[in-house]
């Protein structure tokens, strides 16, 4: 499965009004950013436990960190949850 039919499915299983919510979300965001590179992080580790909620991306930074290492990372994130859904803003 590609990444937009990966980030297409996840919408599709979130309940109503989630749902039409994310999905408003995803098109506004892709307006603005129609070029951007989309990330789809299923919310499993290396081992294929999961540590966290699905969550889709959006853009690319640089991250880098205090020991010299770096990566690569979405800018915006939206990832729905019990509570609602979550919208992350990298700096």
């Amino acid at each position: 499965m590609n990444m937009q039919e990966q980030i297409k499915s996840y919408i599709a299983t979130q309940p109503e009004p989630k749902r039409s919510e994310l999905q408003q979300l995803h098109h506004i965001i892709l307006a603005l950013m129609p070029t951007c590179k989309l990330w789809f992080l299923d919310g499993r580790d290396e081992r294929g436990k999961i540590v966290s909620n699905p969550n889709i991306g959006y853009g690319c930074r640089t991250i880098e960190y205090a020991d010299g290492k770096s990566k690569e990372f979405y800018h915006i994130g939206l990832s729905a949850n019990t509570a609602g859904i979550s919208v992350y803003i990298m700096g």
